[in-house]
């Protein structure tokens, strides 16, 4: 089993940053893509942003040049650095593991960004 855990959400004003981490537990991490994604009540998962084993990343376009996601394989966690925060940033953001075409979530963090 890969079990994953979120934390780091909370609230925050406009324009202020969070870092959001995801420990990941069941022994393949090294080697795995692994994303973030966030949701809205009402609304479709979507994407955020993707790291690779290898640290390549790509990113939605909403969040380009915002949001940085990165790795530490030795701690098993993924990361992702949040700055200049909207408020439609607001959203759960949920941890991503993919193991060939199965796909392992966190429970999901709260980020609201609000004055």
């Amino acid at each position: 089993q890969v079990q994953l855990v979120e934390s780091g959400g909370g609230l925050v004003q406009p324009g202020g940053s969070l870092r959001l981490s995801c420990l990941a537990s069941g022994g393949i991490f090294s080697i795995l893509p692994m994303g973030w994604y966030r949701q809205v009540p009402g609304k479709q998962r979507e994407f955020i942003a993707r790291i690779t084993s290898g640290g390549n990343t790509n990113y939605a376009d909403s969040v380009k040049g915002r949001f940085t996601i990165s790795r530490d394989n030795a701690k098993k966690t993924v990361y992702l650095q949040m700055n200049s925060l909207k408020p439609e940033d607001t959203a759960v953001y949920y941890c991503n593991g993919a193991i060939a075409t199965t796909n392992f979530w966190g429970q999901g963090t709260q980020v609201t960004v609000s004055s």
